[in-house]
């Protein structure tokens, strides 16, 4: 089974070995590694050049990372088709496998696992556990999503669900997981163990300014698949976060 994993950059020289490193040293046999650069200048592509394992890259500017994530999707070749940040890595060298093996059931359209947050200077650090739990799709009424960089498609699910709304910026995953899982209803199958590491950051949390118009544009993100939340639903989003500082 061919898993196409795609890695957007920009200017990513600072931790995108780690990434590499991470997607190389996987001991499943058949990965296709797509970059989609928006044009670096900080050395991004020559480091990319010291890894073969690299499939194809695409370079030149782009609308965002999620247009970048749409055109790695339109040249993915693989079954299944993962999402890689260029400053996120894998916890081992099983990971990939351990996915091929949850799509070896041909019910299983999508799977998805744990992640931890970690320290962006000390990957062993780790400041967040987001344990996503078994998958109940009324929970996305709850607050609920899985996390998207353990988030895991075959790619005909692109194809009869769309891709990613890069209108929605910030929200954009949260939208495309809205659509496939409560809208249309496709299965998603957990895998009970942290599979990726992520550096502490992004744009949806990096200030209350972003978490305000990021709960508006998830608020949108119900209105254009035609789904009504409950009134508490969005509220509940950012509170399910608190527990996950509780490290165990």
């Amino acid at each position: 089974m061919k898993i196409s994993i795609i890695t957007a950059t920009y200017n990513s020289a600072a931790a995108i070995a780690d990434t590499l490193s991470s997607i190389s040293s996987q001991d499943h046999p058949d990965i296709e590694h797509i970059i989609v650069d928006g044009g670096s200048t900080d050395g991004t592509l020559d480091l990319i050049d010291d890894f073969p394992h690299v499939a194809k890259l695409i370079s030149g500017k782009d609308d965002g990372i999620y247009d970048a994530m749409n055109k790695g999707i339109s040249v993915a070749s693989g079954q299944v088709i993962g999402i890689l940040n260029s400053d996120d890595i894998y916890t081992d060298t099983t990971v990939l496998s351990a996915v091929a093996a949850a799509f070896a059931d041909p019910a299983v359209m999508t799977a998805y696992a744990d992640l931890q947050y970690v320290d962006a200077n000390d990957q062993h650090k780790i400041l967040r556990n987001w344990r996503s739990g078994p998958f109940k799709r009324e929970n996305f009424y709850f607050g609920w999503m899985p996390p998207h960089p353990t988030f895991f498609v075959r790619r005909e699910v692109y194809a009869r669900a769309g891709v990613f709304n890069p209108e929605l910026r910030s929200a954009a995953d949260y939208e495309l997981m809205l659509r496939v899982l409560l809208k249309l209803g496709m299965t998603a199958h957990y895998i009970p163990r942290v599979i990726v590491k992520m550096r502490a950051g992004g744009m949806s949390n990096a200030s209350l300014l972003n978490r305000l118009r990021g709960n508006k544009e998830d608020r949108l993100a119900w209105k254009l698949n035609g789904l009504k939340p409950y009134f508490y639903t969005l509220y509940l989003k950012p509170l399910r976060k608190l527990h996950q500082y509780i490290i165990k």
